[in-house]
């Protein structure tokens, strides 16, 4: 489990575990909100079923005190860099912070691991959600694009989310 004590809105924790024996299909069930389509995935089974398929990615579940709420997935690249990617939250559970407190507990999970890796991950230009949270997290726009999509690494700490603890 990684957890950062990290809370969302409601005074939930919020933490990362793997996807096991117990949790998949709860984590295969997660949509995010029609809009958002575009962007992300129907469900976060495709980013299973990714992870399942290739080596370069890992699932995790997303968490609000014992209910899986989201997926995100973490990968190495060729360079050393530590990915962040696949990140759903379902409909239902958006605007409550958990997307930022699941971005800021991967982030300082990752830039925190041997040698400290840069930290990056990539939105479409057209996410103004997406890059505004970002941002606020300490990632910044590189200059590249892959797919379509900005990449952005942290260039600083990621700070805690605006959340209140219980």
């Amino acid at each position: 489990m990684i957890d950062a004590a990290h809370h969302d809105r409601a005074g939930r924790r919020v933490t990362l575990r793997p996807v096991d024996d117990d949790n998949w299909r709860a984590v295969a069930d997660v949509a995010p909100r029609d809009d958002q389509r575009a962007w992300v995935a129907a469900l976060a089974a495709r980013y299973l079923l990714l992870t399942s398929r290739e080596d370069v990615w890992t699932s995790l579940a997303v968490y609000a005190d014992e209910t899986v709420v989201g997926h995100v997935m973490w990968g190495v690249d060729d360079d050393g860099s530590h990915w962040i990617g696949g990140m759903v939250i379902d409909a239902a559970e958006q605007g409550r912070g958990i997307g930022a407190a699941t971005v800021s507990t991967l982030a300082g999970w990752l830039a925190a691991r041997e040698g400290n890796p840069p930290v990056r991950l990539s939105y479409h230009p057209e996410n103004a959600a997406a890059a505004a949270l970002y941002m606020a997290l300490g990632f910044h726009p590189t200059g590249e694009v892959d797919d379509d999509e900005v990449i952005a690494e942290l260039t600083t700490p990621p700070p805690p989310p605006p959340t209140q603890p219980r």
